[in-house]
């Protein structure tokens, strides 16, 4: 069974760029532990699939505009602004 990680900004923090600099920070301290730290392997072998999520990842980081419009989402969710799927189908 492949491990699967989550990256969750400190708890409280609604801001999305504090949590791409979270993550960037964590990813930079992992990349100097494997480069710097007990680690002795010259290089680390992921899947693929692993490889195509931490870019995925990244690239949905990256992007303001989308994180702006997720951020947007969940406060309409928690204020109760969104219509259920059963409410869209019987409409």
């Amino acid at each position: 069974m492949r491990a699967r990680y989550r990256v969750t900004a400190p708890e409280g923090e609604s801001d999305y760029r504090i949590m791409f600099n979270w993550f960037k920070y964590h990813l930079i301290m992992a990349m100097n532990e494997l480069l710097h730290g007990e680690h002795r392997a010259r290089w680390v072998t992921i899947s693929n699939d692993e490889y195509e999520s931490m870019k995925s990842t990244i690239e949905v980081l990256s992007d303001n505009e989308l994180l702006r419009q997720i951020q947007e989402s969940r406060e309409d969710y928690r204020r109760g602004r969104f219509k259920r799927l059963s409410e869209l189908i019987d409409s």
